[in-house]
């Protein structure tokens, strides 16, 4: 019992050792383990390991989240002082992002469009962008015209996003018979549980009451098995299920 209690400290150590090397810390960390197995692995898990660990990411998430509840206009603050004390096409982009997530759609989509004029016209990212601000701001030809560009120059971004985001363009357009096709393609391609949830908002919005309740029933599957975490990250897609779905 004894030389096993040894073999567990050493076992820890080793674990631990590992982790210093692959994640970059001193290296004088490694003689502390091995030469203090116990007490060493001890002060290391609770120093360096466990903050490293998801706890602290789980952490910062809440952190972050608290950040924009008790300050929502701090990152669009800082992306405007950014961008007047420094104009570089970089702070732009930080800015027009910052400009659609505090839903000033309008001025992200002249901050994005600027942004395709210039060296960074081909970054997918940037025309990403400059779609979702002009959906919100409903000129859905024009989101059109960004998503096929970027269906045809960079195909691997986001596929997903760009189809689904495609679907409610043109539907919002008015081709509904398109709107169905690229839906369809979407579910039948990615399948994911917004790609659903999106289809059956549509759907139920046509009156197609047989495609929107088969989504809802699967849908529905899904959210059974989510706890309470995954229920809190996809609050506004179940809220607006809920509205569509009453």
């Amino acid at each position: 019992m004894y030389f096993f209690g040894i073999g567990i400290h050493v076992f820890i150590a080793v674990f631990f050792a590992i982790h210093v090397i692959r994640s970059g810390q001193n290296m004088y960390w490694l003689a502390i383990l091995f030469m203090f197995p116990l007490l060493g692995s001890l002060v290391y898990g609770i120093a360096i390991y466990l903050p490293s660990t998801r706890i602290q990411h789980g952490a910062k998430k809440v952190m972050s989240a608290a950040g924009k509840i008790l300050d929502p206009n701090r990152e669009l603050r800082e992306a405007h002082a950014a961008f007047d004390y420094t104009p570089t096409a970089q702070n732009q982009m930080r800015l027009a992002a910052a400009l659609l997530a505090a839903d000033q759609a309008e001025d992200a989509a002249k901050n994005y469009e600027t942004c395709l004029q210039g060296p960074f016209a081909s970054d997918p990212a940037i025309r990403l962008g400059a779609a979702r601000a002009n959906f919100a701001c409903q000129r859905y030809e024009a989101c059109i015209s960004h998503l096929r560009i970027l269906k045809e120059s960079a195909p691997n971004n986001a596929p997903e996003v760009v189809s689904v985001l495609m679907a409610k363009a043109l539907a919002g357009a008015g081709h509904t018979d398109e709107a169905r096709t690229e839906f369809e393609f979407a579910l039948q391609k990615f399948g994911n549980f917004d790609t659903r949830a999106e289809y059956a908002i549509w759907a139920i919005s046509r009156g197609d009451k047989e495609t929107a309740l088969k989504l809802k029933t699967d849908l529905d599957q899904t959210i059974s098995r989510w706890n309470r975490h995954n229920r809190e990250l996809n609050a506004t897609m179940l809220a607006r299920l809920t509205r569509a779905f009453p």
